[in-house]
């Protein structure tokens, strides 16, 4: 958890870039779109008010997000917009695999690759 909050930076240059990219696949763009205004949006599942449940829905689906992008898209495209080195790409990516653990791999291939 810590390793992904020091990364936090890294990982909201790495997704602005990738989004703008033409490589990404297109569910990848509808996804990061749709978790964005998500999380900007006043309105969630379980309103932000409600103690520690409150920041659970977003903290899931920034995790999810974290996951699909480092652990799914194509290495070589994330590394061309990762500001660090591939070993701290890893170690970060380690770290949002554990947090998403609970949505399934296909899916995440589904959205985040291009493929099932």
């Amino acid at each position: 958890m810590k390793e992904l909050l020091r990364a936090l930076p890294a990982i909201a240059r790495t997704v602005t870039r990738l989004a703008a990219d033409p490589l990404l696949p297109r569910a990848a763009k509808v996804a990061l779109a749709a978790a964005v205004l998500y999380l900007v949006s006043p309105l969630d599942l379980v309103p932000d008010f409600v103690p520690v449940l409150g920041y659970l829905d977003d903290l899931l689906l920034a995790a999810l997000l974290v996951d699909g992008v480092l652990n799914y898209v194509d290495r070589g495209l994330v590394l061309k917009y990762w500001p660090g080195t591939a070993e701290s790409l890893d170690r970060v990516a380690r770290a949002a695999r554990v947090l998403a653990a609970w949505v399934p791999r296909r899916l995440k291939l589904k959205i985040f690759a291009g493929r099932a």
